[in-house]
């Protein structure tokens, strides 16, 4: 796509690519490869979207968000869900002073900057839905008592695809509030050779113990509003919209996108455009975003399921189909 002039400097974006830069170099110091894993990973953060993160375990699904709060120096806090954590163990609860005769509010864990929440299918309904007020709106409300989480707020899930012992399906209401869904596969041999190298010097955890903030504590809340500004053509927005409606009316997918679904198309879109120093969005930046954008949005139909087909393919296909603006 052509740059167009009117849009060159609109906005000085140095902030953006030199705090990037600084917190993927500290990463590439301890993850070996996922390079567009993490790439997609600050685009959720700069857009203040939520991800989740799906692989096997052993593929450092946990290192990396340990990473990337570490780099990006903002209070951390990890959830291990498990079949026997209440909603109260997430979001708090209140309680009884005798002393003042008073009920307080006792923060829970969720009251953070950054939020890794481990293995989050292994939670029963009730408490995975006790995210869903505050991924949306940041919010957490209690005996009627709403409390508003500071900013900005950040939530990596992981989950393990193949295990279903003590598991529970994670229902399209909270999946549609993820931004992103990232696919951690495995490392090449070459990859897997220099992550023994490094564990062989120093093991991944006592590394991220050792890191030191690569921005600082302001870049996030700059970062955003920065991001926010990319311009973004009425055309390109057009396009957006012509990718998921092509998911609601697609032979092999019974549940398609819904706004929200192109809202995340488009702020995620501005932010990796951002990334790449530019102020404006190309199709190029849409196209990048769509897969892990809608791939946990979209529920097949049998014939698909039975034919193979993964989310993934569909979406090429309809990446495909679409005229791409020019």
């Amino acid at each position: 796509m052509e740059q167009n002039e009117e849009f060159e400097n609109r906005l000085d974006l140095t902030r953006i690519s030199e705090g990037a830069a600084a917190i993927k170099s500290s990463l590439s110091n301890v993850l070996v490869g996922q390079e567009q894993q993490v790439e997609l990973l600050l685009a959720a953060v700069l857009s203040g979207g939520h991800v989740l993160i799906e692989g096997v375990p052993g593929l450092a699904k946990t290192l990396m968000a340990r990473l990337m709060a570490a780099s990006i120096g903002v209070p951390y806090q990890r959830i291990q869900f498990t079949p026997d954590l209440m909603p109260s163990d997430v979001t708090g609860t209140s309680v009884f002073n005798p002393k003042t005769l008073e009920f307080s509010f006792s923060k829970g864990p969720i009251f953070s900057n950054f939020v890794l929440i481990d293995e989050i299918n292994r939670a029963p309904a009730k408490t995975q839905a006790a995210l869903f007020e505050v991924m949306e709106e940041g919010t957490v409300t209690v005996a009627r008592e709403t409390h508003v989480l500071s900013q900005p707020f950040f939530v990596v899930a992981t989950q393990n695809p193949v295990e279903h012992e003590g598991t529970y399906r994670l229902p399209e209401a909270q999946t549609d509030r993820f931004l992103f869904k990232l696919e951690i596969n495995y490392p090449s041999a070459e990859q897997e050779v220099q992550v023994l190298k490094r564990h062989h010097v120093q093991p991944a955890f006592k590394a991220v113990e050792e890191m030191s903030p690569a921005t600082d504590p302001n870049f996030i809340t700059d970062a955003r509003k920065l991001t926010a500004q990319v311009h973004v053509e009425d055309r390109l927005m057009e396009y957006i919209s012509a990718i998921v409606g092509k998911t609601r009316n697609h032979g092999l997918i019974t549940l398609g996108g819904s706004p929200r679904a192109s809202i995340a198309i488009l702020s995620s879109s501005k932010a990796i455009a951002a990334l790449s120093g530019r102020d404006f969005v190309s199709p190029e930046d849409i196209q990048q975003v769509v897969i892990p954008a809608l791939r946990h949005r979209l529920i097949l139909s049998a014939e698909a399921e039975m034919s193979g087909k993964r989310p993934e393919d569909v979406l090429r296909d309809i990446l495909h189909s679409v005229e791409v603006p020019r």
